[in-house]
């Protein structure tokens, strides 16, 4: 998972870290900033929901946050951010990157997993979970949905991430490999062989499923990366002001339905129901 953005050292009062939090343009903000641009919406939009103006911070849990892509963005927004990871190196570079960023006071790093995540962390506890790059590896994604939402608050937010299918199948294809992309095709988990090292891969309707089945509303589906993967690097590096209108035309197709059969990641926002509506 790339940086949706990198973060600046500092920030002194909430109105400058949100301008600090937007992501400016580095060619690695064609993997993040769909879902960063969504998923800093439904923060703002969730503190006004709680009634929290006064007191801006949510509490925020990031699932497999690994070193903080996310997790530091998030936190400069002035939130509390709790990452768990089961990786001892993520989790030290989590807390240098932190540092760096003088939100050290707001990230929390602790040594765990979806499926063990009430071992490191309170149920319920928190107004957003994100869920990235999760799903792929667990050996039930059902399960890892599930718990990710029973860590929200009710009406909390999920934001969730998942290797789409189509974009894996496109991607072989083009690269002249059509045994394989026939094979992710047909596979049951989407991979295109056994040198493939994604375990599992999703469509939008898989995704929106899980979610729905752990209780939480649907609000937005997005394709990611739909054509970045696609575009030669030379060119965006290259021609003047194509990063920029790349970047506008992942937008604008995030949320079309045509193009998430073809996007390398599935994003999925919702929100928890409350306990009458489940």
């Amino acid at each position: 998972m790339s940086d949706p953005m990198r973060p600046p050292a500092s920030h002194h009062s909430p109105q400058a870290a949100s301008q600090r939090s937007d992501p400016p343009r580095p060619r690695a903000s064609l993997r993040t900033a769909v879902v960063w641009d969504v998923l800093k919406d439904a923060l703002d939009r969730r503190v006004k929901v709680t009634g929290r103006e006064s007191r801006t911070e949510l509490d925020v849990l990031d699932t497999g946050g690994g070193s903080g892509n996310f997790a530091v963005p998030v936190a400069l927004l002035g939130h509390r951010v709790t990452v768990v990871d089961p990786s001892p190196n993520a989790l030290f570079a989590l807390e240098r990157r932190a540092a760096e960023a003088g939100v050290a006071d707001r990230v929390r790093g602790v040594q765990g997993d979806v499926l063990g995540l009430f071992d490191v962390v309170e149920r319920g506890g928190f107004d957003a979970v994100l869920c990235h790059g999760v799903l792929e590896y667990v050996d039930d994604p059902a399960e890892g949905v599930r718990l990710a939402v029973d860590a929200l608050r009710p009406s909390g937010v999920l934001s969730l991430l998942g290797a789409g299918l189509g974009g894996a199948v496109l991607a072989r294809a083009l690269a002249g490999h059509f045994k394989e992309a026939q094979a992710a095709l047909t596979d049951p988990a989407g991979r295109w062989g056994v040198g493939d090292p994604v375990p599992r891969r999703f469509t939008a309707d898989q995704l929106t499923e899980l979610v729905e089945a752990a209780g939480v509303r649907v609000d937005a589906v997005h394709g990611v990366r739909v054509f970045a993967d696609l575009v030669p690097g030379v060119l965006v590096d290259t021609e003047p002001g194509a990063l920029e209108a790349l970047l506008a035309l992942e937008a604008a197709a995030a949320e079309l339905p045509a193009f998430h059969s073809v996007a390398t990641q599935l994003h999925v926002l919702g929100e928890a129901r409350e306990p009458a509506e489940a």
